[in-house]
C-alpha cells in the first residue's frame, strides 16, 4: 500500500488551464462546502450524545474474516535469529519461572519460536511505541497466577526500555508499578475465583447446609467480587481478567472434605450445586458487576484458559513435561480433546463456560488457548524448583510474551476503532 501511495505521477500530461471552467468549478465547491456545514449542524443537533471514544465490540477472532485476523489458527515457526524482548535478569520474574537461571535445557530456545497465523501476521509489539500510545493509562491484570505470569512478561518488556519505575499498588493490588516518564501503571490483582470465598464451618445451632450433612468447606459468594479487585474498576482504563484453574482443583477444594459451597444474596444455594454450575453463576454475576462499575470508556478483556501439559499423570501423580519442541497438531488433539477426557482436559472445558457468558458481553475475548496448546516445551518443568514438575506456569521470557503481542494487537484494534 505504501508503494502504491508513493507512485510518481510526473509522467501524466499536465492539464491546460481553461478559464471558462473556473467559475462553474468555484460554484460547485462553494455549494458542497455549504451543504457539508449544514449537514454537520443538523447531525450534531439531532444525534444522541455519545462518548467520543465509544467502542465497537469485536467478535472473537475468526468470526468476521473481512474485519479481523484469526490469530488462534496458525503454526509455530522456528526463527534462529529471534531475540527476546528482555532477559532473565529482570528482577520481577518469579524464581520458579526463570528457566534460564533454573538451567532448563531449552530455556534460551523458547523465544526463538514465532507464532504465524494462517493468512496474516501477528505483529510483535514495540514497547517504546506502546508507552507513547498509552501515556496516562492504567492497566490491571485480575486473576490467578497465570495472569501474574502475563503481567510480569509485559512489565519486563517495558522495563527494558523505560527504567524510571516506581512501585505502587493501587486498590488492593498484589503488585504494581508506574513508569514515571509516561505515567503508565501496570498492576496485578490476585483472585483465584473472581468471587469472594473463604473457609466455612458448620454452625453449632444448625442450618440448611448442616441439615444436609455438611461440616466444612469453602463458602463462595457468587454475586460478590473478591476484595482484591472490587474497587479497582474505578481506577483502571484497561483490564484483563482470567479464572479457571482453581475451579477444578480437588487438591485445593476436595469435593468430600472441603467442597465449594455456593451462596447467593447471602443465602446458601440449595440444593448445593457442583463447581461447574457455580462457575457459571460467578461468571454471570462478575460480568454484570464489571459492566456496571467500570469507568466510562474503559476497555475490558477476558483471557481464555491457559493449557497445562502434564503427561504420564497429573502434577501429584508423577506427571511431567519434558518435551523440547512444540507439539504437532495431532499430538495437541490427543492431549486436549474433550473426547479423551485426559489429564489436561481443563483448558477446553473452562473455555466452553467462558464463551457462553462472554460472547454477548462487553468484554473482549483474548483467545490464547489453542496457540498455547502446542507449547508443551515452554513450562518450567523440573527447573521450577518444586517437588513436582511445573507444567502449568510458563517460562519467562517465553510463551506469555506472545500472549502480550496478541493482547496489544487486539487492544490497538479495539481502542482505535470507533463507532
Amino acid at each position: 500500500m505504501a508503494g502504491m501511495a508513493s507512485r510518481d505521477h510526473s509522467h501524466l500530461p499536465s492539464q491546460t488551464k481553461k478559464l471558462p471552467l473556473f467559475f462553474p468549478l468555484l460554484s460547485l465547491l462553494l455549494f458542497v462546502s455549504i451543504f457539508a456545514v449544514l449537514s454537520s449542524i443538523r447531525t450534531t443537533s439531532s444525534a444522541p450524545s455519545q462518548p467520543r471514544n465509544s467502542l465497537e465490540f469485536i467478535k472473537p477472532p475468526g468470526s468476521d474474516p473481512a474485519r479481523s485476523c484469526d490469530y488462534s489458527d496458525g503454526a509455530w515457526i522456528y526463527d534462529p535469529n529471534a531475540s527476546p524482548k528482555y532477559d532473565h535478569t529482570c528482577k520481577e520474574i518469579f524464581k520458579g519461572w526463570n528457566c534460564i537461571s533454573g538451567n532448563k535445557s531449552n530455556g534460551r530456545e523458547l523465544t526463538k519460536w514465532r507464532w504465524k497465523p494462517n493468512g496474516c501476521d501477528l505483529p510483535t509489539f514495540d514497547p517504546v511505541r506502546f508507552l507513547h500510545m498509552y501515556r496516562n493509562t492504567s492497566i490491571g491484570f485480575i486473576g490467578d497466577s497465570l495472569n501474574r505470569n502475563m503481567f510480569v512478561a509485559l512489565f519486563c518488556s517495558l522495563k527494558r526500555v523505560s527504567s524510571e519505575v516506581k512501585k505502587w499498588r493501587p486498590f488492593g493490588a498484589d503488585r504494581g508499578f508506574t513508569f514515571l516518564q509516561y505515567n503508565v501503571t501496570l498492576a496485578y490483582h490476585r483472585t483465584n475465583l473472581l468471587a469472594r470465598y473463604g473457609r466455612w464451618s458448620a454452625n453449632a445451632n444448625g442450618g440448611v447446609l448442616e441439615s444436609l450433612g455438611y461440616k466444612e468447606g469453602y463458602r463462595v459468594d457468587v454475586d460478590i467480587p473478591a476484595d482484591t479487585w472490587a474497587e479497582s474498576l474505578s481506577f483502571h482504563d484497561i483490564l484483563i481478567f482470567n479464572t479457571g484453574h482453581w475451579w477444578w482443583a480437588p487438591a485445593k477444594f476436595d469435593p468430600i472434605n472441603s467442597p465449594l459451597l455456593f451462596f447467593e444474596n447471602g443465602q446458601p444455594v440449595v440444593p448445593p450445586v457442583l463447581p461447574d454450575v457455580g462457575f457459571d453463576m460467578v461468571l454471570k454475576h462478575m460480568v454484570m458487576f464489571v459492566e456496571k462499575r467500570m469507568k466510562p470508556g474503559a476497555i475490558k478483556f477476558f483471557r481464555t484458559q491457559s493449557p497445562r501439559h502434564f503427561e504420564g499423570g497429573d502434577w501429584n501423580q508423577g506427571g511431567s513435561c519434558n518435551r523440547q519442541n512444540p507439539l504437532l497438531p495431532e499430538q495437541v488433539e490427543e492431549l486436549f480433546s474433550l473426547k479423551n477426557n485426559g489429564t489436561n482436559v481443563e483448558a477446553r472445558l473452562v473455555n466452553q463456560h467462558l464463551y457462553k457468558f462472554l460472547q454477548e458481553s462487553g468484554l473482549h475475548i483474548l483467545d490464547i488457548t489453542h496457540l498455547s496448546e502446542f507449547r508443551a516445551d515452554a513450562h518450567p518443568s523440573a527447573a521450577g524448583g518444586k517437588k513436582h514438575d511445573d507444567c502449568m506456569h510458563w517460562c519467562l521470557p517465553g510463551l506469555t510474551d506472545t500472549w502480550n503481542d496478541l493482547f496489544i494487537a487486539q487492544l490497538n484494534n479495539v481502542k482505535f476503532r470507533t463507532k
